[in-house]
């Protein structure tokens, strides 16, 4: 029998072994191969691109808005990690807030806090709380290197493929692309999709957290994302075949969650009625 199968199974969990890194704001050990001295210049590279074929907006109310949210979540961020023990987590981070003209109705954030809000979403945010729901959810997905946890998954994922392909080789060339296929669909509704959804909803438990400390009520969030359901008239997939958790269970969490945030708001002075 070849040995090649446990070579690479041995491969995969020494990787395992010392690739986990502990979240500070979750407590959870997080699969990451990728450093960010390794992931942030190419993040910052491919943002400083993207800004020069897109057009940003400048000198406009709303987009000195995405820079104050954007601000004022950063610094909710660091006086966090400040009294938890981390003061030196942010090393490396270069954050940045633009408002780019875009009908689509998204923001998004890259590695070490290039983040990007399109002028679509801005007729659901409404105001300053609901636009720092979104940019505290973007935020929270920099400050847990979800983009380095994508990658590293992303490789164990094709190293799986590899063992496939190893574990099949005496096979014919149908029935080795039958089990490739069937680990593709297997790997992805079973691992890389739940895993994607763990992520948002890790975001949106840290962004509901850092929206509190900076003075947002937490309650906006749920008319947020209740908007968010509305303009998407019920056309996401099925939540098991999606990145994201679905409308209901979205807004069911951060509902859970909202206690929690105003508790730890709290220890900063800040406090809701």
């Amino acid at each position: 029998m070849s040995k090649r199968p446990f070579l690479f199974a041995g491969f995969g969990a020494l990787a395992l072994a010392f690739a986990c890194s502990t979240n500070p704001f979750t407590g959870k050990s997080n699969l990451n191969f990728v450093s960010n001295a390794q992931l942030f210049p190419s993040a910052f590279q491919q943002y400083g691109e993207f800004l020069k074929e897109n057009k940003v907006v400048t000198g406009t109310p709303a987009a000195t808005q995405v820079t104050n949210v954007g601000m004022k979540i950063k610094n909710a961020a660091e006086r966090w990690l400040n009294a938890n023990g981390h003061a030196d987590y942010l090393n490396g981070y270069q954050w940045e807030y633009k408002l780019v003209e875009d009908k689509a109705v998204n923001a998004w954030c890259m590695p070490g806090g290039k983040i990007v809000v399109y002028t679509g979403i801005l007729p659901i945010t409404k105001d300053e709380a609901g636009l720092a729901t979104v940019m505290g959810h973007e935020v929270s997905h920099a400050l847990a290197n979800h983009g380095a946890q994508r990658m590293s998954a992303s490789q164990l994922q094709a190293l799986g493929a590899v063992g496939v392909a190893v574990a099949t080789s005496g096979q014919s060339q149908e029935k080795q692309a039958m089990w490739q296929q069937y680990y593709g669909i297997g790997s992805n509704v079973g691992a890389m999709l739940p895993f994607s959804r763990s992520h948002e909803s890790e975001a949106d438990m840290i962004g509901l957290t850092l929206m509190a400390i900076a003075g947002y009520n937490p309650e906006q969030a749920v008319l947020f994302w209740s908007r968010m359901s509305a303009q998407s008239g019920g056309q996401a997939p099925p939540e098991f075949m999606s990145t994201h958790p679905s409308d209901a269970t979205r807004i069911a969490n951060i509902k859970s969650l909202i206690p929690q945030a105003k508790a730890e708001a709290a220890k900063f002075g800040v406090k809701f009625q």
